[in-house]
């Protein structure tokens, strides 16, 4: 029996398998998850319908289960038909999430195509694509060390 939230079976399987630096992609409903990963990547659909699962439930089910040495997001447009003028709502709702984790990290947005680049490494071993509705809510983990006491 587990003791963290993380309960889907194939999502816990790569993750046991992940090492230091591998990376785990928590895709919004408009990523195009079957286009942009990485060679060795494994995709995880959990997109049931629109808004149901969300990017923040999936990263608090993640960080219960494994370390995290770095988060980054996918940094906003300012000129195009889907630009902000400010961070996306979402970014707090995972600041939140990283926070009750009792982490000290911050998110670290990366331009979009600088993005796209980063998920398509050898390192990228999982997205699980989401039904999130949200303007950038796409989240790149890079797995840490699990540093026992």
């Amino acid at each position: 029996m587990l003791k963290h939230t993380l309960i889907h079976p194939e999502i816990s399987a790569v993750l046991a398998r992940a090492g230091h630096h591998a990376k785990i992609l928590i895709a919004d409903g408009n990523y195009p998850a079957s286009s942009k990963k990485g060679p060795h990547a494994q995709l995880v659909s959990l997109n049931l319908m629109p808004g149901v699962v969300n990017c923040t439930q999936v990263l608090q089910a993640i960080l219960s289960a494994v370390p995290v040495d770095e988060i980054n997001t996918m940094m906003y447009t300012k000129d195009d038909p889907y630009a902000l003028d400010a961070d996306p709502p979402v970014w707090e709702d995972y600041r939140k999430v990283i926070r009750d984790q009792g982490l000290k990290l911050d998110l670290v947005p990366i331009e979009k195509w600088e993005f796209y680049k980063a998920v398509e490494t050898p390192d990228h071993v999982l997205t699980i694509q989401t039904a999130d509705q949200q303007r950038y809510a796409n989240i790149l983990l890079s797995v840490g060390v699990r540093m026992d006491a």
